[in-house]
């Protein structure tokens, strides 16, 4: 399917809605004790890192002259559509269409997405370490790895399509660092928001017990699966389990934590996109297939 048949697709979004409503209605009647309070204190801050931190760190890794407004739609609309696809592939997709939309070129577009990708996985990796969590070794060989690849590609196409290349110049070491700060603000938020679903439950864990399931889990995600049902989110019930909380709770939480995320998604995202479809009706720039 391609991603403009993905984004007109009715099915495909009232599936999507349909998870977010399916997935906490069937957890958490399961459990003997349900306290939503602290879901909402973990949503709030997780909503500014996701929709705040994650397009201001996009915006200073991208050689383009476009405002921090722009970002912060794009970013909003393209993490709507990832959570239609498996392994976020469709926000990336969106970003970059978005970005030869506003005249910036192929190479550059591909090369703003890719950067921070990869200053997010090495951002998750360092926030980890620092934390004091002695598993993120793997996750930074990981990241280090994404990197490594990254140069790899970058030498191919150098030598087999140049016009993939970006054009102006990369993020300098200040700019690399200041993605890298607030990639390691994003994930706070993100272990708020674990603590949150978790807290609901009716259980806790230390954050440095969290932090080391959460990084641990981390490592699964190189395989792609749906939001809610992915082997990142599968490991990360078995490391909560390790950790001695129960199963139902530990699905419970993973679960409604990847179901609360379609709430800003749809509210930021869906309605940014509404607003941005007539434009890009407009234009005729190819998309690649989300497939």
């Amino acid at each position: 399917m391609s991603l403009r048949a993905l984004v007109h697709s009715k099915v495909v979004l009232f599936l999507g809605v349909a998870v977010a409503v399916v997935v906490p209605a069937i957890t958490l009647p399961r459990l003997p004790s349900v306290t939503l309070w602290p879901v909402a204190l973990g949503l709030i801050p997780w909503t500014v890192g996701k929709y705040i931190l994650c397009p201001l760190r996009w915006r200073v890794l991208t050689n383009a002259q476009l405002g921090r407004w722009w970002h912060t739609r794009a970013y909003a609309e393209s993490e709507l559509l990832g959570l239609l696809t498996p392994a976020h592939v469709g926000a990336d997709l969106w970003r970059i269409r978005r970005l030869l939309h506003a005249d910036v070129a192929r190479g550059d577009a591909l090369a703003s997405v890719a950067i921070d990708r990869t200053v997010g996985a090495v951002g998750l990796a360092v926030f980890v370490a620092f934390a004091g969590s002695a598993l993120p070794l793997r996750m930074l060989l990981t990241a280090l790895g994404l990197g490594v690849a990254a140069i790899i590609v970058l030498l191919v196409l150098r030598r087999m399509k140049p016009q993939l290349l970006p054009t102006g110049p990369l993020p300098s070491p200040k700019r690399l660092v200041h993605g890298l700060v607030l990639s390691m603000g994003y994930q706070a938020t993100i272990a708020l928001l674990l603590l949150g679903t978790l807290g609901a439950t009716g259980h806790t864990l230390s954050p440095l017990e969290l932090l080391g399931a959460f990084g641990a889990s981390q490592i699964a995600g190189a395989v792609p699966g749906p939001n809610g049902a992915s082997p990142r989110d599968a490991a990360l019930v078995v490391a909560l389990v390790a950790l001695g909380i129960p199963w139902a709770a530990a699905a419970a939480a993973v679960t409604l934590k990847a179901a609360i995320a379609w709430l800003p998604a749809l509210a930021l995202g869906g309605i940014s996109l509404i607003a941005t479809r007539r434009l890009l009706r407009q234009t005729s720039i190819p998309v690649p297939d989300a497939a």
